[in-house]
């Protein structure tokens, strides 16, 4: 593939009503409506049907990471004699400051972690530390911010606390308030913590939540593993990148975020060895596994250091193929792995899924709609072509709900291995657009 070159982002614009977003999510996970794309042909259900549309033969991926409490509130009283106001400065954790340093890692560190971190009301800041005590078993737990660097519109923050027995887990479920999303204008309340978070969250890290997989319930999950059909996890950590519009005039100009990955030996043995269709949960669980292939194939034509891992924005599009099979790459990349005894692959991909793009591993995507000139758009618009347009404005004119506590989709590669077309054929809304 070459890299894509002018392809304007007003291409991917579209007009969506502040009353379609939704700002809560609804009561049950897996009532939210669902509309099923098949080459042109739609039907309409809703996520608790869901299973009616797998083909038997797939298995379903999901991202089991888990968002973490990474907004911090620090009050601050004014230095003036006559003014006793207090000012609240906010410190939003993004990710270890340190290079490829695992999140999980740094989510353990007691006593002591440094946080490339987003400050609110920087300029306010300007003693050498923030302070906030809380009382932890009976005792007062003394937690300090301090500044270490800045750049980019970032800060590098040492966070300190005077007791070596408790993590900084602990400590962001303490203080720390789930980070919505910033269209969502309103503080995280009680229903959050949980609604917010995936039923199979396990890994924390992230900032934002894997949307697409906020829909599965416990009892849909039992319902499609009962159905036979394979259930797999990887670990993305969600950056606050994903919520970032394209602002460039043409997409090749943006530069795409990148975020942490853990992928385990055995679930890339799974990949290699298996001929179902691989169905993603997610865009953060499609560019996952998509990395995968794209990875082992850089690896296969350069060395690469085993605890610097990196795909690049592009390197997809300028790879060379050399029309190698998805078992030929993801073979090598388990022997690599074997080589450097390695368990888990953690890695950063960059990875930019636009027009044009070639999938390699993935037969279908189950996703929520996104915003406009959004590089998810962008996912969308590689599988579809222009046909996203249609597929919006119907969702638009049905009522179906955006964003991340909105409704979703579910869209079915070419590739995609149907069991005979027996989706088709139960009683729901269906129509071609």
């Amino acid at each position: 593939m070459e890299q894509p070159f002018l392809i304007p982002i007003n291409d991917f614009d579209y007009e969506l009503p502040l009353d379609r977003i939704a700002f809560s999510p609804l009561s049950k996970r897996d009532e939210s409506k669902l509309l099923v794309w098949n080459q042109n042909i739609v039907a309409e259900s809703t996520y608790a049907s869901i299973d009616q549309f797998i083909p038997q033969q797939s298995c379903l991926f999901f991202n089991n990471s888990k968002v973490i409490a990474a907004r911090i509130l620090f009050e601050k009283k004014s230095n003036s004699i006559n003014n006793n106001a207090t000012s609240v400065i906010e410190i939003f954790c993004l990710e270890p400051t340190l290079a490829f340093s695992p999140v999980n890692i740094a989510m353990q560190a007691q006593g002591k972690v440094q946080w490339t971190c987003l400050v609110g009301s920087a300029k306010k800041w300007k003693e050498e530390f923030l302070e906030k005590e809380i009382y932890w078993n009976d005792s007062i737990l003394h937690i300090k911010a301090k500044k270490i660097k800045q750049g980019d519109g970032k800060f590098e923050i040492e966070f300190t606390w005077d007791n070596n027995q408790v993590t900084f887990s602990e400590i962001l479920q303490s203080i720390g308030q789930i980070p919505l999303p910033p269209y969502i204008e309103r503080e995280a309340n009680e229903s959050d913590k949980e609604r917010y978070q995936t039923a199979y969250a396990t890994q924390e890290g992230s900032v934002a939540a894997p949307t697409a997989g906020l829909h599965f319930s416990e009892p849909l999950l039992q319902k499609i593993e009962d159905k036979g059909i394979d259930e797999k996890f990887i670990t993305l950590h969600v950056g606050a990148g994903t919520f970032m519009p394209v602002k460039t005039e043409n997409i090749n100009e943006h530069v795409m975020h990148a975020e942490f990955v853990d992928v385990t030996k055995e679930t890339i043995a799974y990949l290699a060895a298996t001929n179902k269709n691989i169905i993603a949960v997610g865009t953060t669980t499609l560019r996952t596994i998509e990395s995968l292939y794209w990875l082992g194939l850089k690896m296969m034509q350069s060395p690469m250091n085993p605890n610097a891992i990196e795909l690049l924005q592009w390197d997809a599009y300028e790879l060379k193929n050399e029309n190698l099979s998805k078992k030929e790459v993801l073979h090598f990349l388990l022997q690599w792995m074997e080589n450097n005894q390695l368990e888990q692959l953690i890695f950063k991909t960059q990875l930019m899924i636009v027009p044009g793009y070639r999938f390699q591993l993935i037969q279908g995507l189950i996703t929520n709609f996104h915003q406009p000139k959004s590089t998810l758009l962008l996912i969308i618009a590689a599988i579809t072509g222009d046909e996203w347009k249609n597929i919006y404005q119907h969702a638009i004119g049905n009522d179906y709900r955006f964003l991340s506590y909105g409704d979703g989709c579910f869209f079915k590669l070419s590739t995609l291995m149907e069991d005979s077309l027996r989706w088709w054929y139960h009683d729901l809304t269906r129509f071609e657009l």
